[in-house]
């Protein structure tokens, strides 16, 4: 069994996925819900969904529709969830907001926390008067809130006044002073921090909704959750959370930590953004989607091409691995098995795109025919989209080991649709002689006396016209193909002419002729 149950073995394994619903859902996010994933399908446990919208100001429309809609694209299932239900709900913090009132009093009365009054103007004061060479940035602490206007330092009566009169005030977190705080993550090993470095966190805020750290290990203890796991980010917050726990009397109830490596830029250097991929040409996000709030909008893997299998392969790799030398996991049960959170790395994962479409391209090559052409149709041009399932399918079979992305198979592919819009004049500059065009119009009168206009009888015909003439590979075939489809790479020139059939090939090979000689004769653009 997987280590990482050792703290909480006498309990279902019980974990989360808590996007916040602010937009873009970075790739960093969906590792993070499939490591959750992963690791819970290992354990027999419980995965869920919980939205954490307590900051209302970034709130933004049709967030929460996103991050479900990802989470489905790559096969990622939820046992209970906002958009489920389940018996912990509601899954939602902004449907919750009674619920942490109750615990904000609870630490008010056991003296874990306490009313700050102070105004923005006394905030900055503050921290300019205490501001040195050493600690440039005051914090709200153990030394400063003893100056500052809270119900540590002011009256029961003037308290009470305040609170009656409805002036703003804030609930914040007593640390206490000079105690070793210890987190044990399964990841970073032993975490040790001196109180003293921390400081008094607002739980609450002054519009009475409760601070992400409030509401998280509320929501943690609530819905029973075993294991946090979640981005590096959060590591400094994870002492405050093991103190809160500690406040409510949760301390032997407390979840496991995992804390996931920062995912990093193609060369290593900086965490992986949203410019980053705008910048390099790939994007960050697994999904298309506008931002209704702002002029943004992202690219998404499956917009561009990627199968969702495929993705939660690379996804897998950021960051963890197996100890083994297979990099390929077609079958998610044999994921889950191999997935474990003790091989999650401590160093930073580097985002390789180049490797990625490298990981889809070999789930393309694992398709048949028909299943790739059954993915590719959704990103069919216009004027391509009356193709039969039967020609979609040959055109597949054709073209399957040369695409990297699903919207290959239209571009590379596009000769089967129409004539060539341009033709490559290196080779026909080089290739297309006078002494050869007899030859050519030879090989196109053998070409229409086939009766059987196969791949193979092509080949055997066009061999027979080099044996006569003395005409090599490179003489013959590069034209013919520049005829065909206009360039000289892709898949076997007697296949495509197959799959042309007879009629289009003799109708392209006539247009060559015709028109060759004046497309030399054009000035080089």
């Amino acid at each position: 069994m997987d280590s990482a149950t050792n703290a909480t073995n006498a309990r279902p394994v019980r974990t989360r996925y808590a996007p916040s619903p602010t937009g873009f859902q970075h790739i960093g996010g969906l590792r993070t819900a499939l490591y959750c994933y992963l690791f819970t399908r290992k354990m027999g446990g419980q995965f869920l969904l919980r939205i954490e919208d307590t900051d209302r100001s970034r709130y933004v429309p049709g967030a929460e529709e996103y991050i479900i809609e990802s989470l489905s694209w790559l096969g990622i299932e939820c046992d209970e969830g906002v958009h489920i239900g389940g018996p912990k709900g509601p899954y939602r913090q902004s449907d919750r907001k009674a619920l942490y009132a109750e615990y904000v009093q609870r630490l008010l009365d056991n003296g874990w926390a306490y009313y700050a009054f102070d105004t923005p103007e006394e905030l900055t004061a503050m921290r300019e008067e205490y501001k040195t060479a050493e600690n440039p940035s005051p914090q709200y602490n153990a030394f400063t809130r003893r100056h500052m206007r809270n119900s540590l330092t002011l009256s029961d009566e003037e308290v009470t006044t305040l609170l009656g009169e409805g002036v703003n005030h804030v609930v914040r977190f007593k640390i206490p002073a000079d105690q070793t705080v210890v987190v044990n993550d399964v990841v970073r090993g032993e975490v040790v921090v001196n109180s003293n470095e921390l400081d008094d966190k607002v739980l609450m805020k002054s519009d009475g909704m409760p601070t992400y750290h409030l509401a998280n290990v509320v929501d943690d203890r609530l819905m029973g959750i075993t294991h946090v796991i979640r981005g590096e980010e959060w590591l400094p917050s994870t002492p405050l959370h093991v103190l809160l726990y500690r406040a409510f009397g949760w301390e032997d109830e407390k979840p496991s930590f995992a804390h996931l490596p920062l995912l990093m830029k193609p060369d290593g250097k900086g965490k992986l953004s949203k410019r980053d991929g705008d910048r390099l040409g790939f994007p960050v996000f697994p999904l298309a989607w506008v931002h209704p709030l702002k002029e943004e909008s992202s690219s998404g893997y499956r917009e561009i091409g990627f199968l969702p299998e495929a993705f939660t392969n690379v996804l897998a790799f950021l960051g963890w691995n197996p100890g083994t030398e297979q990099e390929i996991f077609d079958n998610r049960a044999d994921l889950v098995d191999a997935f474990s959170l003790e091989r999650v790395s401590k160093s930073g994962a580097k985002f390789d795109y180049n490797k990625a479409k490298w990981f889809n391209e070999q789930y393309i090559k694992a398709l048949t025919p028909a299943e790739l052409a059954a993915k590719v149709r959704p990103f069919a041009p216009a004027e391509m989209a009356d193709v039969s399932d039967e020609r979609l399918t040959e055109i597949c079979a054709l073209l399957q080991e040369r695409i990297t992305l699903l919207p290959d198979v239209w571009e590379q592919g596009a000769y089967f649709f129409g004539m060539p819009q341009s033709y490559t004049r290196k080779v026909l500059k080089k290739k297309w002689k006078e002494d050869r065009k007899p030859h050519f119009q030879s090989l196109r009168d053998d070409l229409a006396a086939l009766s059987d206009f196969s791949a193979e009888q092509v080949e055997t015909t066009v061999k027979a016209m080099m044996e006569r003439t003395g005409l090599g590979f490179g003489d013959v075939l590069q034209i013919l193909r520049v005829m065909l489809v206009g360039v000289v790479s892709g898949p076997s020139i007697f296949e495509i002419a197959a799959l042309l059939g007879q009629e289009e090939t003799l109708k392209r090979m006539d247009y060559g002729f015709s028109n060759f000689d004046a497309i030399l004769a054009e000035p080089a653009a």
